[in-house]
Parts: C-alpha cells; structure tokens; sequence
C-alpha cells in the first residue's frame, strides 16, 4: 500500500504535492549532513510534504525541513534556551510550536524511532516506533501532546 493511500486511510483532507526527485532528495545530504531514513525518502518521493486538516505539517517539504533544521541548529539565541539541535532531523510539527524528528547519531539515522521535541520544555521524548506508526497515532488521536 503506498504512503498516500495509507494516509488517506487517517485523514481524508490530507493534502498531497508533486513527488520529490533525487536532486532535491540529494540536498539534505548537502544542507545538513545526514541521509533521510528510507521510509521518509519514499515517502517525499511518493509526495514532497504532506498536509493534514487546516493546514497542519503532518510531513514538510523537503524544502521546509532544510529551511526549519538550519534556523534551529544555527539561531544564534537558542544555544542559551535549549539543548543543542544538530542531533535531530525535523520532519513534521504538532501545530502547537513542538516538532517531530528522527535522533542523528554520527551523522547517520540508525533508528526508525519519532521523537517529539516540546518547545516549553525542551524535551525529546520517543513517541513512536517508526513513521508509520508516528501517523497513525497522530491521525487516530492516540498521541496526545
């Protein structure tokens, strides 16, 4: 079953774009130094982001996911108010101001594991065992923030 379908499956309103092509794919590589994990990369290829009702991130833009992992491990203020970012991989926000990720460990993702990052708190705590399972949960309502 594709990605598309599966998601369609949780949230009919969900939203889907032209898929990602290995130039673009190749840039996170370039722009942050790790390889996305190979059920992400099918996914962007399958369609690059994906929205959820009212315009909800449920998987940013290759584009977006760059932009938004610069600004956090660069952003000259956030030293000072949280843990270091360069060992997080943003692909998808609560809404809220809290974002998903995928732990970097040496440069490589070796986990399929989705960690949620709670902005007041500056905690990461595992919340699902792979993409998939981040979905479902965040579609079903299960994972509550």
């Amino acid at each position: 079953m594709s990605w598309k379908e599966r998601i369609l499956k949780l949230c009919e309103s969900a939203q889907f774009f032209p898929g990602a092509r290995s130039a673009e794919i190749a840039q996170i590589k370039t722009s942050l130094g790790v390889c996305l994990p190979a059920a992400l990369e099918e996914l962007l290829r399958e369609s690059n982001g994906v929205e959820g009702e009212y315009g909800l991130g449920l998987i940013w833009s290759l584009d977006r996911i760059i932009r938004e992992n610069t600004e956090f491990r660069q952003n000259p203020d956030f030293p000072e108010l949280y843990m270091p970012f360069d060992h997080l991989l943003f692909f998808a926000d609560a809404g809220n101001g809290d974002q998903f990720a995928y732990a970097i460990q040496a440069g490589q993702i070796r986990r399929p594991d989705i960690f949620v990052w709670n902005h007041e708190e500056d905690s990461r705590t595992c919340c699902a065992p792979s993409l998939d399972q981040y979905l479902e949960r965040w579609l079903t309502g299960e994972l509550l923030l």
